[in-house]
């Protein structure tokens, strides 16, 4: 279990597992009036999260299925990176990929947040890698849907 410092200014309960299962916690619209994403239109979303996370831990903001499948919303970076010295507010970038406008409301869910622990890599500069099966095979390298 990882523990995060959290302040929570939105109108809503914090993020939270739905199931015991679950990766993802639901991030929700924090709004004071709703706002119209037009058909492919983009626009930043607050949720009135912000947080701490542990050196090590990033948060990944993700799509959430449903509202991809049924209404062509999703997240335009996805996924979105949370770093673990950033202090400001949790928002997250949604674009409308339908031919419709979609209303955003407050409390909607919006996205999903999955946190996780990460490495800082430290670069070995070399003349030469080791061989593999695959070397420098690329986008579709084994001929197979």
């Amino acid at each position: 279990m990882i523990e995060i410092r959290v302040i929570n200014k939105s109108h809503h309960s914090l993020p939270q597992y739905v199931t015991v299962g679950s990766a993802g916690m639901d991030l929700r619209a924090n709004l004071d009036k709703p706002v119209v994403l037009q058909p492919l239109a983009r626009c930043l979303v607050p949720t009135g999260i912000y947080m701490a996370l542990p050196q090590g831990v990033e948060a990944q903001v993700r799509p959430r299925s449903g509202l991809a499948l049924k209404k062509g919303i999703t997240v335009l970076n996805s996924p979105g990176t949370i770093d673990a010295d950033y202090r400001g507010e949790v928002c997250v970038i949604l674009v409308n990929l339908s031919a419709e406008p979609f209303e955003i409301n407050d409390g909607e869910r919006i996205a999903q947040m999955v946190v996780a622990r990460c490495e800082q890599a430290e670069w070995c500069q070399v003349e030469s890698l080791d061989e593999t099966e695959r070397g420098a095979g690329g986008f579709g390298h084994s001929g197979k849907l």
